[in-house]
């Protein structure tokens, strides 16, 4: 009976101590915050002629890196205009936000997808980059008519990651290792 009750108490204690790691383990694990990509909304209502074109853009920069999402919604991070003349370039507004002006002139002369993810580019908080390589989604338009790239670089697509990293922040990098260096000047 002793021998029992011995017995008991001990696999109760082996339990006790096997399972206390455990419960307080639970709990930390439930707090810890899980970092989702940080959401990026737009609006392209006032770019009707281009919609197909930053629909795909958009695609593009989804399927491109992890730590931010641009999605369709209201209110708007992001708005997306098209007109005639002046040229394609964003306003940022702080890292994932700001206003994107689309030229009807010139997404008839470069390719229209390339020209959205480019300025999509800018609000992810890229800086242009005038090196002439097709290579490169910042060289925009030095880079010639005749580039058809519509997809970030792998150093692109990372220095994003890097800039959302721990959200939507105002704090930039300073400098975009690899990502603008051809060796070019």
């Amino acid at each position: 009976m002793l021998r029992r009750r011995l017995a008991r108490l001990a696999v109760t204690a082996v339990l006790a101590l096997a399972a206390a790691p455990l419960a307080a383990a639970l709990p930390a694990a439930a707090s810890a915050p899980h970092l989702a990509a940080t959401t990026v909304t737009y609006d392209a209502g006032q770019a009707p002629e281009l919609a197909d074109h930053i629909t795909e853009a958009v695609q593009i920069w989804n399927d491109s890196v992890s730590n931010v999402r641009l999605v369709p919604g209201s209110p708007a991070d992001v708005t997306i205009s098209e007109g005639h003349g002046g040229g394609s370039y964003t306003i940022p507004d702080g890292l994932g936000a700001g206003e994107i002006y689309l030229d009807l002139d010139q997404a008839a002369q470069y390719n229209p997808t390339r020209i959205a993810a480019h300025e999509i580019g800018h609000i992810y908080g890229l800086p242009d980059n005038y090196d002439g390589d097709c290579s490169i989604l910042m060289s925009g338009h030095s880079a010639g008519y005749d580039c058809q790239t519509t997809h970030p670089s792998a150093d692109e697509a990372a220095q994003v990651d890097a800039n959302f990293a721990g959200g939507a922040t105002e704090v930039r990098p300073a400098a975009y290792a690899g990502c603008f260096s051809t060796g070019r000047r």
